[in-house]
């Protein structure tokens, strides 16, 4: 798996150390954890106090994925998210990834100073995604899903979830290669909560070193899973009360390889990504 992601303006990742903090800024109002949206100069705010809580990459979003939302205008999109990069970029030479399944706003994120497309339909959505991330030297997520967010939570079914997903991500990674984006350039994502039941995203978490080993250890593993649903489902709590059940979950994503953690809760995850790093390397 590669250490280090060269990333198009300039400010590499460094994958040798704790797992890196990807911070989640929503610039929506309709994303299921209410404390994440914040639109225009708030969202730059925002993504500075990540910063300075110690989040290694911010991630921008302007359409939500949750759950039964639907989707947002290519002009909606833009109007939301590339003001903030913008902005942003001003103040800041964090590494930026932008949430986006669309060409259009991953160009004027990329012209705006971004520096990973993270898109949940792994480059499948918009033709024009992948020769884009590849002209433009753009490192990707590529995230597995069932379905789309309306309905993707409508009795989801597999039969080896990991199996599936692994096969399915390691067929995506060799789409985007054969596009020209360096291997050395892609980061997947197994999709916890997209499209899977709770067993599903509880096999995948326990499971997360065999997945990799589908994709041939080729490449680092994102996970997102702040306050998702199948943490309600374990603790019984609201999205407001997820944290501690988020934290536990991460952290055994992170012990089982994972090198990017999405969130929302910069310096409790830093802690612990800080002190599971000690444990395992002393």
């Amino acid at each position: 798996m590669t250490r280090r992601i060269e990333l198009p303006g300039g400010n590499p990742l460094d994958l040798c150390g704790p797992a890196l903090i990807m911070a989640v800024v929503n610039c929506t109002a309709d994303s299921f954890y209410a404390p994440s949206r914040a639109m225009l100069e708030d969202a730059v705010e925002k993504a500075l106090r990540a910063e300075e809580e110690g989040a290694s990459i911010i991630d921008f979003g302007g359409e939500s994925s949750r759950p039964g939302s639907l989707y947002v205008s290519e002009e909606e999109e833009l109007e939301r998210v590339i003001p903030v990069v913008n902005a942003f970029r001003k103040r800041s030479s964090l590494p930026v990834s932008v949430d986006t399944r669309k060409a259009a706003v991953a160009r004027a994120a990329l012209d705006a100073g971004a520096d990973i497309i993270n898109d949940i339909s792994a480059l499948c959505d918009d033709p024009l995604m992948p020769p884009l991330c590849a002209g433009r030297g753009a490192a990707v997520v590529l995230m597995h899903k069932k379905g789309v967010p309306l309905t993707m939570q409508e009795a989801p079914l597999y039969g080896d979830v990991v199996a599936e997903v692994g096969t399915y991500l390691k067929a995506a990674a060799e789409r985007a290669i054969a596009a020209g984006i360096p291997p050395g350039k892609i980061i997947v994502d197994p999709g916890i909560g997209f499209g899977k039941r709770l067993q599903d995203n509880l096999e995948l978490i326990r499971r997360l070193p065999c997945l990799a080993e589908i994709c041939g250890n080729d490449y680092p593993v994102l996970v997102g899973l702040s306050r998702k649903n199948f943490i309600g489902e374990i603790t019984g709590r609201d999205v407001p009360d997820r944290l501690w059940g988020t934290l536990a979950a991460n952290a055994a994503a992170v012990m089982g390889g994972a090198a990017i953690i999405r969130l929302h809760d910069v310096p409790e995850h830093l802690d612990m990504v800080k002190t599971l790093f000690a444990l395992r390397t002393g």
